[in-house]
């Protein structure tokens, strides 16, 4: 059961975007909730991109504990933005909001080659029925804790970056417990709310026949990128550019090569 899951995002390369604007006073305050195996730092280059359009961005550090400990975490960070809330999550990410969602500030939802639950689901359930990918074998299991192997790291996780920026992804990881992918969604906001889906084309940990088939199964908007399962990593513009059009921020130039 552990094995039908995945995980993660961390750092990236830095994206394009005009000159700094001032905070955009329609515009909603953009949450963002990081995967498996990382932390808020997950963001780091997605964050400037938005924030050089006019849109606040705030990153959750969940705990990777239980569903209920990051659903909590993330709550206390919409509870505390100003104004309606843009909920985004990458990964493990997608089940935490689709839970924590649920909330009257919430206005939009991204998920970012990330899993979405129905209620009385949970993420391992997830990939029952889709052919396994192969980044899942490389999990391993310490003091009830996951965890991904280096060869993992790199052949599967992270295979778009270069070799330091995979050193850098393995040496920051931290681990998640086990019994979180089985943590039943008693929301799934995605029922009531607008969704935006961006679909990594070469994930190995996420097969992408899945991500499609969920945002399908959720009505989200679909958009997908060449990139493998970190693509706020690898692909930061590309992400910050299908929050912004959830958040109704319109952008007219084409996103530029990205690399890490």
């Amino acid at each position: 059961m552990i094995r039908n899951l995945l995980a993660l995002a961390l750092l990236g390369a830095a994206g394009f975007a005009p000159a700094a604007q001032a905070s955009r006073a329609d515009a909603p305050t953009v949450v963002l909730v990081h995967g498996a195996f990382a932390d808020a730092s997950s963001w780091n280059k997605v964050v400037p991109v938005l924030e050089r359009w006019g849109v606040h961005a705030v990153t959750v550090d969940a705990p990777l504990t239980s569903l209920a400990d990051d659903v909590a975490a993330t709550r206390r960070a919409i509870d505390a933005a100003p104004g309606k809330v843009v909920l985004v999550g990458h990964s493990w990410g997608g089940t935490v909001i689709t839970q924590a969602g649920a909330d009257d500030k919430v206005s939009a939802l991204v998920y970012v080659a990330a899993f979405a639950p129905d209620v009385g689901e949970n993420t391992a359930d997830q990939g029952k029925g889709f052919p396994a990918p192969p980044g899942l074998a490389q999990l391993q299991e310490r003091d009830q804790r996951l965890w991904l192997s280096e060869t993992g790291v790199r052949d599967d996780f992270a295979p778009d970056l270069s070799a330091k920026a995979i050193a850098q992804v393995f040496d920051a990881q931290r681990p998640i417990r086990a019994s979180a992918f089985a943590d039943t969604v008693t929301q799934a906001a995605w029922h009531g709310r607008p969704s935006w889906y961006l679909v990594s084309r070469e994930d190995r940990m996420i097969a992408p026949q899945l991500q499609t088939a969920t945002a399908r199964r959720i009505g989200a908007e679909i958009q997908s990128v060449g990139a493998g399962h970190v693509s706020p990593l690898s692909s930061p513009t590309q992400v910050a550019w299908a929050i912004l059009e959830a958040a109704g921020v319109k952008q007219h130039e084409p996103a530029p090569h990205e690399g890490g």
